[in-house]
Order: structure tokens, then C-alpha cells, then sequence
């Protein structure tokens, strides 16, 4: 179902892509990466904690930036009819967006649920448990792509806060999973079934790959721009739409 739900937004966004005017292109390679990254990571068969680890990295963190830098809300309310574009625009300011936007939410929803994860029996229930584990990638992807939209998305998001407030969530996301690969490694206070190099290597990759994401993942954030409309455009149909990337 997640496959089927992913691969349908590929294609629709493509769709999208195709209708909307001089669309811009790279936008479109970022959105398709990040689906082929997230279906990679979904059609992993993991077994071990390291694998998982990678799977884990895929889903949550790589794909979502990819899905985000795409700016799939821009491109929604530049190609659906008015009434639906102010629809979506009047949502994206009500006070449960505005919630679950908020930089903690997003680290509690993805950071937060990672240190559950390894921190109690969750991961070795999930394991052994397809239809947990399922639901664990599902939720991964969702917080991840929450995460990076809130953090670096060129999408409008009226109640994004500062550039200052964003860091400052990014580095304790760093701290978090540096935190964590560290006692992994160590095997202090983690649940993870395994051997000691199986959870060691999943540490290992935490904390290098992490890093990595997440350093994207700060690039991104300085660099996130809404695509503006080409030069001579009609603006007109976006009238009462958001088209700020900071509202």
C-alpha cells in the first residue's frame, strides 16, 4: 500500500509537472530521487540491525529531503483550480498545521520516535512483527518528510519560524542521533537485539550517514526558494493563495 501510495505521487507530480508553465525541472528530478530513494528503502528485506539502519536512513531521512526540495504544495497550487488552491492555502494556516509544524512537533514526530524505537523493546517487536514494522516506515517517512519541510521546504508554510529557531532544531536533531549511534555503539541503555558488529555498524552508519543527511539537509535550508512564476506571467488565479515560502 505505502509502494503503491509513493509511486502514485511520483506520477502524479509528474503529471502536475507537465501542466504547470515552465515548471522548473530540477524541481521534478528532486521530487522523482526522493520516491525512487523511499521505494528503495521500502523494498529493503531486512533482517538485522544494521540493515535496518540503512533502511532507516533511506526512508526517513534521504528520501524526505528529496520529496520536500521538490515542492510539491507550490506545485499543487499552481495547477489546481482556484477554489481548490485557496482551499489548500486556508489550510495550511489553521492552528492543527500550525501545530504539527512546529519545529519540536516535527523533532519530537521524527527524532524523538528513533530514540523509542531503540531505547525500549520496540525494535525488536518490529522485527518480528511485519505489520509493525510496516507501520514504523510509513511513520518514518511521513515524520521525515514533516521534519524536512518544516526545517529547509520551499513550499509556503506560513507558520515557519526563523532561520535562527530552525538551526537551533537541526543541531539538537545532530545531537540526537550522535547521541544515540554513541551509546549503540557502546550498547549502553539500547534495546537492540543482535550481535555486538551488527549493532555496532548500524552505529557506525547512524552517525556518518546521519551526519551526512543532515548536513544536506542545512545546505538545503539556505538555498530553499518557491519557484517564482516565469517572467509575464497571470499571477491572477493565485490571488488569496499563499506564495511565500515564510508567509
Amino acid at each position: 500500500m505505502t509502494v503503491l501510495a509513493v509511486v502514485s505521487a511520483a506520477l502524479g507530480y509528474e503529471w502536475l509537472g507537465l501542466r504547470a508553465r515552465r515548471w522548473n525541472p530540477w524541481r521534478g528530478a528532486a521530487f522523482a530521487a526522493g520516491c525512487a530513494t523511499a521505494l528503495a528503502g521500502l523494498g529493503m528485506h531486512t533482517h538485522d540491525t544494521a540493515g535496518h539502519m540503512g533502511q532507516h536512513l533511506l526512508v526517513a531521512m534521504i528520501a524526505p529531503l528529496g520529496i520536500v526540495l521538490g515542492a510539491p504544495v507550490t506545485l499543487l497550487l499552481r495547477t489546481l483550480p482556484v477554489s481548490w488552491a485557496r482551499r489548500l492555502s486556508r489550510m495550511l494556516r489553521t492552528r492543527p498545521v500550525g501545530f504539527l509544524t512546529r519545529p519540536v512537533v516535527a523533532l519530537a514526530l521524527s527524532a524523538g520516535s528513533l530514540l523509542l524505537l531503540h531505547l525500549t523493546p520496540l525494535f525488536a517487536y518490529a522485527m518480528s512483527n511485519p505489520a509493525v514494522h510496516s507501520a514504523l516506515l510509513v511513520h518514518f517517512l511521513l515524520s521525515g518528510c514533516l521534519f524536512a519541510w518544516v526545517i529547509a521546504g520551499p513550499d509556503p508554510a506560513p507558520h515557519r519560524p526563523g532561520v535562527r529557531t530552525r538551526l537551533i532544531v537541526l543541531a539538537v536533531a545532530i545531537a540526537v542521533h550522535a547521541g544515540l549511534s554513541q551509546l549503540m555503539y557502546a550498547g549502553v541503555l539500547v534495546r537492540t537485539p543482535g550481535t555486538v558488529a551488527d549493532r555496532q555498524a548500524a552505529a557506525t552508519l547512524m552517525y556518518y550517514g546521519g551526519d551526512l543527511a543532515e548536513l544536506l539537509l542545512a545546505f538545503a535550508m539556505f538555498q530553499a526558494r518557491v519557484p517564482a512564476p516565469p517572467p509575464g506571467a497571470d499571477r491572477s488565479h493565485l490571488r488569496g493563495v499563499i506564495t511565500s515560502p515564510e508567509g
